[in-house]
């Protein structure tokens, strides 16, 4: 979503107040679903890190993470979106699904979940 550029203008304090509030409430829905976006990303390890025990693959792919990131990034111009911060975001999120995997594959006992 590239941002708007029109300039907004109020005409009273009350205008400004209510537009203040309504993207502040928006903003906490969006927090929401990015909660419930990351915790959806996140229970796929599960499968993803069994699935790399059977083909017998590491868990850290760096082609699959260049990928994401070449992706990402073209995302980010697109939408006007700070290229370093976006790819900061995308590292944790693949920091959180790494971890998520080797918690997995600690609780794992002979090959069996």
């Amino acid at each position: 979503m590239k941002s708007n550029d029109e300039i907004i203008s109020f005409e009273n304090r009350e205008d400004a107040e209510i537009l203040l509030k309504k993207s502040r409430k928006r903003i906490d829905e969006i927090d929401n679903a990015l909660f419930d976006l990351i915790s959806q990303r996140t229970s796929l390890a599960e499968g993803i890190v069994l699935s790399k025990m059977y083909l017998d693959i590491p868990i850290y792919d760096k082609s699959r993470e260049d990928a994401i990131h070449k992706k990402i990034e073209g995302l980010a111009v697109e939408n006007d979106l700070d290229v370093d911060i976006v790819n900061q975001i995308v590292d944790m999120l693949t920091i959180l699904s790494k971890n998520e995997q080797e918690k997995i594959l600690r609780r794992n006992v002979n090959g069996q979940y």
